[in-house]
């Protein structure tokens, strides 16, 4: 009885929309003034103490094993928890004390398998509910009638467009994934490109569809350990999606790696998921399901990196709505094919995805994480770069 009543004055106070929550006892009860938006089935009691200390993994796990059932959006619903201030659902402050034991360290070798677990899951399982270029980051809707697949090749324009690259140059990609940005680079940039991943699905997967291309001569994909490129200088980097794989202790190694890596006046675009305010930047749900070594920087942590690398910054710009939508077009795209992930991985891994999809979107929506891209260059900012930023944006126009 007791567990029910603390956790009845929680969940009063963790939204701020109207939602109904139905208890394992069969009673029910409304919260928030107005026609209840989300209905929440409470099938199963909750350890009150792992609660207290974890609140998202406890919740996630329960709804992974359909302790916990929800009737209506899950975007929504943790939107509002994100909005709603001193909601018990967004503090960690629990977490902090165990953040060490979850979290391991980021040598090459735990590197190598974090991103093994998450990537090489299978090309198949990403192919289901990714768009034709297999594009796993923020997508730019630079239009908002465009699809998925246009808005994600207009990312990856929008980020060679920034670089301001020039023909014949070199360019390494840091996480380059299934290949598509390198691919663009030399297609349509006229560059040299190379990229470096730890995924072994993701390196075949690149290496078919160059030599299907016939540009093996000008797209190299390199599978290893970024820090482990030996005497080789690029004119541009980029790297999308990377560096919240790196861990904190290492972002400053990160950075002075793009460093080491550019020619003298060289320009790197960096676009991954960051802060803007103070926090744990871990959730241990995604710690433990989705991204085992993951970290998210906020922003005051990125420039001062990059600073220290000897970089200076050309701009800055967060694309937060932008991942919003991406991530309710991947959602979409994920619930057409939500019974052949049951079938192939199991109900508590295709429930832990939709909720990590969802999840994230409301994250993005309230404002709670951003993807930022930062331009930088390897001596005086602006170095090479038109006077003013219409570059980056002319093929809009």
């Amino acid at each position: 009885m007791l567990e029910k009543t603390v956790l009845s004055k929680l969940l009063a106070n963790a939204f701020d929309m109207p939602v109904m929550v139905t208890y394992w006892d069969g009673k029910t009860e409304n919260y928030g003034e107005g026609l209840p938006k989300v209905h929440i089935k409470l099938n199963k009691k909750l350890d009150m103490k792992t609660l207290a200390k974890m609140p998202t993994l406890t919740l996630s796990e329960a709804y992974m094993s359909r302790d916990i059932e929800i009737e209506g959006s899950i975007q929504e619903l943790i939107a509002s928890a994100y909005r709603k201030s001193g909601s018990f659902l967004t503090n960690q402050s629990g977490f902090k004390g165990t953040l060490t034991k979850m979290m391991h360290g980021h040598d090459k070798q735990s590197s190598k398998e974090d991103i093994h677990s998450h990537y090489d899951i299978g090309n198949d399982f990403y192919n289901k509910w990714l768009d034709k270029t297999m594009t796993y980051s923020a997508a730019y809707w630079a239009r908002d009638d465009m699809t998925l697949e246009e808005a994600q090749v207009a990312k990856v324009h929008h980020i060679l467009d920034k670089l301001h690259a020039e023909p014949g140059k070199k360019l390494l990609d840091i996480g380059s994934g299934w290949g598509t940005l390198i691919i663009t680079a030399a297609q349509e940039y006229g560059l040299d490109a190379y990229g470096v991943t730890l995924s072994e699905e993701q390196y075949a997967l690149t290496q078919e569809r160059v030599k299907e291309l016939g540009l093996e001569d000008k797209v190299h994909v390199m599978l290893m350990d970024y820090r482990d490129i030996k005497d080789m200088q690029f004119d541009y980097i980029t790297s999308v999606g990377m560096f919240e794989h790196v861990g904190k202790e290492n972002l400053g190694e990160y950075f002075k790696k793009v460093a080491e890596y550019l020619v003298p006046n060289g320009r790197a675009l960096i676009h991954g998921i960051t802060g803007q305010h103070y926090g744990a930047g871990v959730d241990p749900f995604i710690q433990k399901y989705i991204f085992p070594g993951g970290y998210i920087p906020n922003i005051a942590e990125n420039v001062t990196h990059i600073m220290e690398a000897g970089l200076q910054m050309d701009d800055i710009e967060p694309l937060r709505r932008h991942y919003q939508k991406t991530l309710e077009a991947w959602t979409a795209n994920y619930h057409n094919v939500y019974d052949e992930t049951i079938a192939e991985h199991g109900e508590p891994f295709a429930r832990a995805w939709d909720l990590y999809l969802q999840g994230s979107a409301a994250s993005f929506e309230a404002g709670n994480i951003d993807v930022i891209q930062f331009l930088m260059t390897k001596g005086p900012a602006g170095q090479g770069l038109p006077m003013t930023r219409a570059f980056m944006t002319a093929r809009e126009a």
